[in-house]
Formats: structure tokens, C-alpha cells, sequence
């Protein structure tokens, strides 16, 4: 173990076991959080079932060559020489996505949705809106471009007011019928036409305001605020997703629970987040064994059971001394890992034992093992054996 860590006396590591280093430690915290953040991405993209569908048939190419089914493991592997290309095609914009996501990390956000009066006064204006069943669409937008994902808009750059807000989506006003873009206190934008989702099942029973918000909500972070005109109601689209909220004055919780992540931080690993960190971690760890220290050569010592064979007609074992010897085995260490697991065993052929042989020395091709691994050494290295004719093993004790 690393000389900065407490060594217990009662822990005892294998020295087969791979012990990481502080910079293996920062190499794998590195890999989780980026494997973090991909499960959250993937959680929210619509390609998360076609990813599922790859994910299988790489399941199934791998069984396929590990089980020598040459002709499946040959289809596949034609097909995963274009994978590349397929993903391209197929993802080109969740990859899009993570490349503007990645960039928006080094600029940051530019604005602070969570701000206390500009919150408050959100949400007055939304529930004055809901109360009067006029409907609206408002936008927040998050750290990833809105401009590739939104058409027209008519450029204000007016300082968010109350007044304003239930002017703009008065049924009389020509730009009642688009979003607003709000950029912190900034009303940037009105009468901003939203790409529509076409998954009818999470709108339920919304109209387009509805399909406007969780259409937009699916290509970015944004978050979207649509009050129903029919119903009176307000639902918050965000992360792909749309719900309706209770009442209008929960909007204030929802979108400072987005921007402002520290309010629920006591709470973040009791939910689905925490999980997703949990896995990454552990996936990071699994993967570098795997990759790191896995693809090292190394040796282990395991105990294998002496199985005697080929016994000669009429003759029965009646004892094997030692029953079990130590074998050293080589190889990778991932595949070391797995030799407790495997039948490693050792089988001596006693077919001369019918001219009066009794001692048997083992070599490598008597052990039982996986074919990743060779033997480096047996101890110890000879096995002797008592037969007796089988008559006698027959007979009842003390006849």
C-alpha cells in the first residue's frame, strides 16, 4: 500500500492485488466524474435508447468471440469497422451537445437566474398569468447556446418588469403567441419560435406551449416555464422532461434547485444523482484494474485439487498423498483475478500404475486451467498414490 495510507494490522492485501498509487487515485476520481456526468447526459438525451441497442450488440460481439462463435464475432466485427461512422450520423447532435457543453464549462454562466427578486418576480407575474388563464411561454436560459435551437424573436433588451411580462402575452399583443427569452433581470427576447417534441406521451394532455417548452428542453438546459390557457396551470420543462407544478409559487424552489445547486446539496446523494456518482465510481475503479494494472504480467499462487485418472481395470484409489499442491500461474493480472473462480485443478494419468508405478511427477500439461495462463510451477512436484483391487474396496468392513 502507499506509504500516505493507515495500515491496519488486521488488513492483509494479496500482493496479486493492485494497490493504487495518489496519482492513480486522481487518474480514476479524473475518469468517474467525467463518467458522472456522462451518465446524467445520457439519462436526458432521446438517443439514450438507441445507445441501449448498441450497448447490446456490443454484449453480444464480445460473448460471441469469447465463446469462438466465429461467424456471429465476423458479422459484427464488419459492422463495428463503421461504427464511427454510425455514430456520427446517428448522435451527431448529443455529440454536438457535449462539445457546446464542454465549451460552456470554460466560459461559465453569464447570468443568475436564481437571484431573489428577480425570482419573486417571476413568479408574481406567473401567477398572475396562471390565475387569469392567459397563456405564456417563458425561457431561462442555462449555460449551452439557445441560438441554433430557436427561430425569429424580436430583440427588447428590456429590464424585466411585471407590467411588461403581462403585456407581452396579452391576447392582444401580436408576440403573445412565441416565448420570451429572460437572461437574469434582461428580458431579451419576445415572440421566439421553440423547436416542437414530438414525444407525446411525456406531454400528456399540453398543448404546443407545452411541446415548445419540452421540445427546447430536450435539445439544451435550458428551462422552460409554459402556463396553460385552458387549465390554468403552470409546468416546468427541463433536462428533458416537462411536469406540471402544484401551484405556481413552487416555480421559485424549481428553478433554484437548477441554478443554484447548493440548495439542495444535504440531499444530493439520497437521489438519483448520488447513484450515478456511486456507479462512476465504481466503474472508474473497475476499468482502470481492467486497463492499468490489469494489462501487467504477473504470477499467482493458487491451490488445486489432485484428481487421479485413467486408474488401471480392476484397481480403485485409495489414497492420493497430497491431495491438493500449490500451482503458480502466470499471466494477466485481470486474468489472474479470475483463477479462484476457474476449476484449476490437477489430473495424473495412473494408467502405468498397472506395472507397479506409484509415484507420479506433474507437469504443466496435468494442470487444469484457463488457456490465458501458463504454469510456472507445481509444489510439490511429485504425487504419490495407493490402489487396491476393487474386491477388496467392495467387501463389507470387517469380513
Amino acid at each position: 500500500m502507499p506509504d500516505w495510507l493507515p495500515h491496519p494490522s488486521w488488513l492483509t492485501v494479496p500482493n496479486w492485488l493492485p494497490i493504487p498509487g495518489w496519482l492513480d487515485l486522481v487518474d480514476i476520481t479524473l475518469v468517474a466524474i467525467f463518467g458522472w456526468l456522462a451518465i446524467g447526459y445520457f439519462r436526458r438525451t432521446r438517443a439514450r435508447t438507441a445507445l441501449a441497442g448498441l450497448a447490446i450488440l456490443a454484449a453480444v460481439y464480445f460473448v460471441a468471440r469469447n465463446l469462438d462463435l466465429r461467424l456471429t464475432a465476423a458479422l459484427f466485427q464488419a459492422f463495428f469497422t463503421v461504427v464511427v461512422i454510425v455514430l456520427i450520423v446517428v448522435f451527431q447532435e448529443d455529440l454536438r451537445r457535449v462539445f457546446e457543453r464542454i465549451g460552456s464549462w470554460r466560459r461559465g454562466s453569464d447570468h443568475d437566474p436564481g437571484e431573489t427578486e428577480v425570482l419573486d418576480l417571476l413568479v408574481r407575474a406567473v401567477s398572475r398569468l396562471a390565475a387569469s388563464r392567459t397563456g405564456a411561454l417563458i425561457v431561462l436560459p442555462g449555460q449551452e447556446p439557445l441560438d441554433r435551437h430557436v427561430e425569429g424573436g424580436v430583440v427588447l433588451g428590456g429590464r424585466l418588469s411585471e407590467p411588461l411580462l403581462l403585456s407581452i402575452f396579452d391576447a392582444s399583443s401580436p408576440g403573445h403567441d412565441g416565448a420570451v427569452v429572460l437572461r437574469g433581470p434582461v428580458l431579451e427576447r419576445f415572440a421566439v419560435h421553440l423547436p416542437l417534441s414530438s414525444n407525446h406521451e411525456a406531454l400528456g394532455v399540453g398543448g404546443t406551449r407545452h411541446a415548445a417548452a419540452l421540445g427546447l428542453a430536450e435539445r439544451c438546459d435550458a428551462i422552460c416555464i409554459a402556463v396553460s390557457e385552458e387549465r390554468g396551470t403552470v409546468s416546468v420543462a427541463r433536462d428533458g422532461a416537462i411536469r406540471t407544478l402544484a401551484r405556481p409559487e413552487d416555480l421559485a424552489t424549481e428553478v433554484r434547485s437548477t441554478f443554484d445547486p447548493q440548495v439542495d446539496e444535504h440531499k444530493w446523494w439520497q437521489g438519483r444523482s448520488g447513484r450515478d456518482a456511486v456507479l462512476a465510481a465504481i466503474g472508474a475503479l473497475a476499468l482502470w484494474m481492467v486497463v492499468v494494472p490489469g494489462s501487467d504480467m504477473a504470477e499467482r499462487s493458487v491451490q488445486a485439487t489432485v484428481e487421479v485418472m485413467n486408474l488401471p481395470p480392476g484397481q480403485v484409489l485409495e489414497w492420493v498423498e497430497p491431495d491438493s499442491v500449490t500451482v503458480t500461474l502466470r499471466g494477466l493480472r485481470r486474468d489472474l483475478l479470475l483463477a479462484e473462480r476457474t476449476e484449476v485443478s490437477v489430473r495424473i494419468d495412473a494408467d502405468l500404475a498397472r506395472f507397479g508405478r506409484r509415484t507420479f511427477t506433474i507437469s504443466a500439461e496435468d494442470v487444469r486451467k484457463s488457456d490465458l495462463l501458463s504454469v510456472v510451477e507445481v509444489n510439490p512436484e511429485t504425487v504419490r498414490i495407493s490402489l487396491q483391487p476393487a474386491s477388496s474396496a467392495e467387501a463389507p468392513r470387517g469380513s
